[in-house]
């Protein structure tokens, strides 16, 4: 490419060197290719052109193309390493992640097996309670009825002897204990108390 490059600038330069020889002569000297000078200089400058183009492509240019390969390995070599590194770091999001919402659904599973716990606990707890409270009115009712019991007793027996004395003050007769106690019996049998 360099070399059709390099082609084209010297047949350009020719063809000013053929054309109009008399048109540039009168207002620049350096274009005056009737002047064997002129034409010998253009001849000598195309020859330096052609071996500084050789020396720089056969000597400069590839190790200018062996730096800019190098560059670009290198570049390719570090881009394929932040990928590797990308691809690295989102594995290691994505296995965050996943350790998060196993480690949520762990601790949830704990929760509800200590809510389910406790919640057993408590209704053991209550049934216990339950139990004890129904034992103690089913002993308080018992007590209640023995107490009733006693004092119906005592109350029929003071019935008893307070019927006695008012039949004995009224009358002034002496009644027969067993008949009292008797329409006591028969009278506390129909109470409400």
């Amino acid at each position: 490419m360099l070399r059709a490059g390099l082609f084209a600038t010297v047949s350009g330069v020719s063809l000013l060197a053929v054309s109009a020889p008399g048109a540039y002569a009168t207002g620049m000297p350096q274009l005056d290719f009737a002047n064997p000078l002129v034409t010998g200089q253009v001849m000598w400058g195309a020859v330096i052109f052609f071996v500084f183009y050789m020396v720089l492509s056969k000597a400069m240019l590839p190790g200018i193309a062996r730096v800019l390969e190098d560059r670009s390995k290198r570049i390719s070599g570090d881009l394929e390493i932040a990928r590797a590194a990308k691809q690295d770091a989102d594995k290691a999001v994505a296995e965050l992640q996943q350790a998060r919402k196993d480690a949520m659904a762990e601790a949830q599973a704990h929760l509800d097996q200590v809510l389910a716990e406790e919640h057993k606990a408590a209704e053991q707890q209550m049934q216990e309670i339950n139990a004890r409270v129904t034992a103690e009115i089913a002993d308080a009712e018992k007590r209640v009825a023995e107490e009733k019991m006693r004092a119906l007793s005592a109350l029929k027996e003071i019935a008893g002897d307070t019927t006695q004395a008012l039949v004995q003050r009224l009358t002034g007769i002496v009644p027969d204990a067993q008949l009292v106690a008797q329409k006591v019996e028969s009278a506390s049998a129909h109470s409400t108390i």
